[in-house]
């Protein structure tokens, strides 16, 4: 799907997690000229086409992904396939010219009503393209539990992994939602978890971390 079918939402306001860094060299400030995220392809039972959207924060220090169709759900009125939504994003990133990038941190966030004895999970992974290299995380809720969740990945300065300087390397993000009845009873209850929002209001944010390209002869 082309990118230009799925446009970017406006973003009020976004705060970066502060950088701790061993090497003060390494790290630097975000670059002042604007970077542009485009979806190249989107795939997943969890973003139907036109349900998926990428901003980017006006300073340069994260990027959002907004989904308004992300529910995983089993019991009454769920079907078999429903108790799993994933999500494929492959992202066309540019930045400027001698500069690269790395995700520092990712936070997801979503509503789950889980009734006691379900589980609801979010898994979450990304990787540049052609590289071996992927981050990945899972987190899970137990039932009883019903309200808005949030789950926060942090990458140590030392884990991250950075896109190689002067190539362009599609940027892949594969999330997941998963519910389990476990010891509830799907012939009488319902139990659900989203990552969705219809207002923009929740999203998923992804924390960039910044340095400059050695710079060639």
């Amino acid at each position: 799907m082309p990118g230009g079918i799925l446009t970017g939402s406006a973003i009020a306001a976004l705060l970066a997690a502060p950088l701790a860094t061993h090497n003060p060299a390494s790290l630097i400030t975000p670059p002042p000229d604007k970077i542009v995220i485009e979806i190249a392809t989107v795939n997943g039972s969890g973003c139907p086409a036109g349900t998926a959207a990428v901003a980017v924060a006006p300073d340069n220090t994260a990027f959002t992904v907004t989904y308004s169709d992300y529910l995983a759900q089993v019991g009454v009125g769920s079907k078999p396939t429903d108790f799993r939504k994933n999500c494929q994003l492959n992202l066309i990133v540019h930045v400027p010219q001698g500069f690269t990038y790395a995700i520092a941190s990712a936070d997801y966030r979503g509503f789950a009503s889980l009734e006691s004895g379900a589980v609801g999970t979010q898994k979450a992974s990304y990787y540049f393209q052609g590289s071996s290299a992927t981050t990945p995380s899972s987190h899970a809720f137990r039932g009883p539990y019903k309200d808005n969740w949030q789950a926060n990945d942090r990458v140590p300065v030392g884990a991250l992994v950075w896109a190689p300087c002067g190539e362009k390397r599609n940027f892949n993000i594969n999330t997941e939602l998963r519910v389990g009845a476990g010891s509830s009873d799907p012939s009488r209850t319902t139990s659900f978890m989203t990552m969705d929002s219809t207002d923009g209001d929740i999203n998923t944010v992804y924390h960039l971390s910044w340095k400059e390209c050695p710079r060639t002869a």
